[in-house]
């Protein structure tokens, strides 16, 4: 099979297009055939191999071996392994796995479910990562409850366009943040309220918010904290802000009322079920900017890496997904 082998740390060129054998499913895996890929921040942060202990799973000095890039998958079923139930050959899923940039992938059925019905392929490889982060950090994190007043800090890139739409679900008053060229996209998405970061300053605004989801660490962490009512959530996503904001919440936290929570994301099978039903009830869509073939993957990530992805960026591996 085709497939791209991370083969050092730093920017594309450490990419390349290697014929490699098909996986085969061990105990509680499958092998899928993938038709897209897409992705995320996860995949940046692997490839340049930052934070430096993300290099201890990927491999050190550099990769292991045949390291497949890409977690993010949609695609069909093509063998189960050893006592896996639910899932057979044929079966349309989503998920996430290490090597979805391939034309095969071995993954977790803990990490995968059943595609949404009314979603393309190329459509459902955005989900994963992003749309877990999003649950997490505003279901489990936030605790958002309907009436509340919701900030999304970074409302148009990867994570935030499923954050102010899931922010809508679970029934909060929501705003979203931008700059001016996305102002648009992020109000259709739901956002009750948009901010343009080039013309205000959302700390300095004014209003007051029960859950800060920030996905940017475009302040500090002090600054995010004018903007959150008092007993507020601050909550950093997973890869922006690294350890810096988890050691400053920890800090601070005995002297304020106000509350930050990192989230770190995982994509569990259960959230993608729920996930599923949310796209499959018309209340979450994925937002594409664009879609590579598998042979212009380094391309793909060369976009992802200037840092201007509106949306996600897919992998169209077998043709027309």
């Amino acid at each position: 099979m085709k497939a791209f082998v991370q083969t050092g740390y730093g920017g594309p060129e450490v990419i390349e297009l290697r014929e490699l054998a098909v996986p085969v499913p061990e105990a509680g895996e499958v092998v899928v055939r993938v038709a897209a890929a897409s992705l995320a921040a996860g995949d940046y942060f692997m490839m340049r191999g930052a934070p430096f202990p993300a290099r201890l799973a990927i491999g050190f000095p550099k990769p292991k071996h045949d390291h497949v890039v890409g977690l993010d998958f949609a695609g069909t079923v093509e063998a189960v392994g050893p006592g896996v139930t639910g899932f057979e050959p044929g079966d349309p899923v989503y998920g996430e796995c290490l090597g979805a940039c391939a034309e095969y992938a071995r993954a977790r059925t803990d990490r995968l479910a059943r595609m949404p019905r009314s979603m393309t392929f190329a459509e459902a490889a955005g989900v994963p990562t992003s749309a877990c982060a999003a649950l997490q950090g505003l279901r489990d994190q936030g605790k958002v409850q309907p009436g509340q007043h919701v900030l999304v800090n970074g409302a148009s890139g990867g994570v935030g366009p499923f954050a102010v739409q899931i922010a809508k679900a679970l029934g909060a008053e929501v705003t979203g943040v931008c700059s001016t060229g996305n102002v648009e996209l992020v109000r259709s998405l739901g956002a009750d309220h948009v901010i343009d970061y080039t013309l205000e300053d959302f700390t300095r605004g004014g209003r007051r918010y029960d859950v800060i989801l920030d996905n940017v660490a475009s302040h500090h962490l002090a600054e995010a904290r004018r903007a959150l009512k008092p007993g507020g959530i601050h909550i950093p996503s997973s890869g922006h802000g690294g350890m810096r904001w988890i050691i400053a919440a920890a800090l601070t936290a005995p002297f304020t009322r106000q509350q930050g929570r990192p989230v770190e994301a995982k994509t569990t099978s259960a959230d993608l079920a729920a996930l599923a039903e949310l796209i499959d009830a018309g209340r979450v869509r994925t937002v594409i900017d664009r879609v590579y073939s598998l042979a212009e993957v380094p391309d793909a990530f060369g976009y992802v890496d200037a840092g201007h992805a509106r949306g996600k960026v897919i992998i169209d591996v077998e043709g027309g997904a």
